[in-house]
Order: C-alpha cells, then structure tokens, then sequence
C-alpha cells in the first residue's frame, strides 16, 4: 500500500506537551481560526496507556451508540456491534474503563494525501500506543474495494498490518477511497461530523527544524482536539 494511504498505529510525528503550547500562540493556530467550530481549552495530558483487562470473547450485550465528548463538542456514533462484534467489545471495554478520557487525537490528513481521517485512541499521542499487555486481534467487516469504501461519518480501526487492532482508530471526515481496505468498520457518526470536517478545515501543521510551525497534509491537527470522555446510551 502506498505510505500516504496507509492509517498506521505509528505516525512520523513526535508529540509532546510543549508542541500545544507553541501552537496557541503559532501564526498558524491564529491564521485558522473559525467562527464554525466552537472549543474549549482541552484538558488531555500526554500520559502511557492504562492497564485494561481485555476482553477474551464477545460481549453478550452490546451498546447501541457511543458518545465521544471532545473539547470542541460531542460525537455520537451508531455502534455496529452486530458486524464487528470483537472490536465494539474491546473499544467499549476501554471506554468503560475511562482509557480514552483526556487522551489527543494526533494525527489529521488532508485532502491532499487521498485520504481525510482524524486519529485518536493513543493516551501516548505517538501512534505507537497500545492498551498495556493487550495481543492484537482480528479485523471485522471490512468493506470491498471500490470508490468511496469509507464513506464521511465511518468509524474505522488503524492499525500496523492484517488482525493487529487495538486501541487506535480514526473518523473519516470526507468520502475516502482505500485501495486496500484492511480498516474494521465498526461505527458511524449520527451527529457531530461538522465538528470534524471544522477541525479538518483548520488543516494540519508539523513543527520543522528550525523550531516554526508549518502546515502539511498529514500531521497534528491545528485545532488541538481532546477526547474529555467517552459514554454509551
């Protein structure tokens, strides 16, 4: 697959604590400000993945919809737990255990790399965090290849190769084409996904070697996004 259409655990972005504080005042962060999109002052920390006791099957009874509460407003999903089973059983056993709660979303591609998602689920806002001791597990309902195989409102796992899922998963933004579609499907936004085309709109930005903010196609998100809590109905 081709590294720009690639939603791996691993980005080449290094986040740390500081970063969000040179983007509030970065020329950038000012420059693309909104009117559309209305957040608070996120209360997420960079901190190493909690210990989750993982799930060994299915759950007997699964939540119907999920509600992803950000800084700059609420998500609320339909759970496709009937179609990805293992994989609505294991995020929703995370969520239950507050393993998303005051984690970033850290990575933001744009329409110029072929595909529009905005990554969360790592507390380590690496790319490289995992639930502590958790094995990788199976993908689920992954769709055909063909034009449009992710559609704007999916929920999607990310992952580093076939059946390597774990906490790591990204919104789809905008109607995105993979031409290999190893994501698990398992979720689709009912209500928020203007909050999420608003934060794409504010693009990406990479801090470069001299120390300035520059925009890019895949990297931070400009508009710094917190997962606050994460509860189902």
């Amino acid at each position: 697959m081709n590294g720009s259409k690639k939603i791996s655990k691993r980005t080449v972005i290094t986040l740390v604590a500081s970063l969000f504080v040179l983007l509030l005042t970065s020329p950038i962060a000012q420059a693309a400000d909104s009117s559309q999109l209305k957040c608070s002052t996120p209360t997420a920390t960079v901190h190493s993945p909690m210990k989750v006791a993982q799930p060994t099957k299915k759950a007997k009874a699964l939540p119907k919809t999920m509600i992803i509460t950000t800084n700059c407003g609420k998500i609320v999903i339909s759970l496709l737990g009937s179609k990805a089973p293992i994989t609505v059983t294991s995020l929703s056993a995370l969520a239950r255990a507050k393993y998303f709660d005051k984690s970033f979303c850290h990575r933001l591609t744009t329409a110029e790399t072929g595909i529009s998602v905005l990554q969360c689920g790592d507390p380590t806002a690496k790319g490289s965090g995992s639930p502590t001791g958790w094995k990788p597990y199976k993908d689920e309902n992954l769709p055909p290849v063909g034009p449009n195989n992710y559609p704007a409102g999916t929920l999607a796992m990310a992952n580093s190769g076939p059946n390597t899922n774990g906490s790591q998963f990204f919104f789809v933004y905008s109607d995105t084409s993979f031409p290999q579609p190893n994501y698990t499907i398992w979720g689709k936004v009912t209500s928020g996904l203007g909050i999420l085309t608003a934060i794409a709109e504010k693009k990406a930005y990479e801090i470069k070697s001299d120390g300035k903010a520059y925009y890019v196609a895949d990297g931070l998100p400009v508009q710094t996004v917190s997962i606050e809590k994460v509860s189902f109905k």
